[in-house]
């Protein structure tokens, strides 16, 4: 991998080099110590993959950097500031940063957050590499064979073991993630492959005629599909919240580490974890949750459990 950190504090720019450096993490490929000194063109003539950026700095600060930046670079983004604000955060979560550093540098965390990130990428990098392979391979054969969706009860039972890894297997809304599974196995493996995910309205418009024929009136369809879009938000919630609780305990939790940045954004896993800490009602959660990236994450696990059975 290759980093880029932006810092007017030298010494921090130091201690973040030298962990990567020292973890064998990748290269540091440049340092600035303001981003008034570099642009998005820049970072991607040096590949850069994973820009580490202060959040306040004297000429121009994290935030409006990104601003500058983000319709440009195309690596990742994690913020570093001793800042807390929670509207600040909020700010630099929806310009597009993947995580959050909090100063003074904590080697265990910075090494942690890194590693999430760099898994990210190596899984984005996995799945466009097998979307290539498979539009070579129909773009070769005039006539190539469907891909074949795995045994239903498979598809199910990698399904159930995910939802227990997840702490959601006795929630009501698991049923409709496991149908959700098989429909998505069954009658759109290969739309999946060729041109994507379906939007989660055809999903659940879908899965509605299913259970009740295609025939039921209009009205039955949409009670049947808002009742289980509400299961499914609430079944995802009760994950993110599980997950939260696996973290907060012990950030180093296997299941956390290996679950919480794949099925749900760390902006959102964090916000869960301070309300955790702080008691702060349900009810009143800012925690906001994915459900279309949730159900993607969940189809290929699925199948990655499946195939390493």
């Amino acid at each position: 991998m290759r980093f880029y950190i932006i810092d007017d504090d030298e010494a921090v720019r130091s201690m973040l080099a030298q962990i990567i450096e020292d973890e064998g993490l990748g290269e540091v490929a440049g340092e600035a110590e303001d981003g008034s000194l570099i642009d998005g063109d820049n970072l991607n003539m040096l590949s850069i993959e994973i820009l580490l950026i202060d959040l306040l700095m004297p000429n121009r600060d994290g935030l409006e950097t990104i601003r500058q930046i983000q319709s440009r670079f195309k690596g990742k983004i994690i913020m570093i500031s001793q800042v807390e604000s929670k509207e600040l955060i909020a700010e630099a979560y929806s310009l597009g940063s993947e995580y959050y550093i909090i100063k003074p540098i904590n080697r265990i965390e910075v090494l942690t957050i890194l590693q999430k990130v760099m898994e990210k990428i190596q899984m984005e990098k996995s799945i466009q590499d097998i979307h290539k392979s498979l539009h070579a391979v129909l773009k070769l054969d005039p006539s190539p064979r469907q891909p074949q969706p795995i045994n239903e009860k498979n598809i199910r039972n990698s399904g159930q073991f995910l939802l227990t890894e997840l702490g959601i297997a006795g929630e009501n809304g698991s049923k409709d993630l496991l149908d959700i599974l098989e429909y998505l196995d069954q009658n759109q493996q290969t739309d999946i492959l060729n041109n994507g995910f379906p939007t989660l309205k055809e999903i659940f418009i879908d899965l509605a005629k299913k259970r009740l024929g295609t025939s039921a009136p209009v009205a039955e369809l949409k009670k049947e599909i808002k009742a289980t879009e509400q299961r499914v938000r609430r079944a995802i919630y009760q994950s993110l919240n599980h997950l939260a609780s696996l973290g907060l305990a012990d950030f180093s939790n296997w299941k956390f580490e290996n679950y919480a940045s794949k099925f749900f954004d760390f902006a959102s896993v964090r916000t869960k974890m301070a309300e955790l800490k702080n008691g702060s009602a349900a009810s009143a959660s800012l925690a906001r949750i994915n459900t279309k990236k949730f159900i993607q994450v969940l189809y290929f696990e699925a199948h990655r459990v499946h195939s390493e059975q």
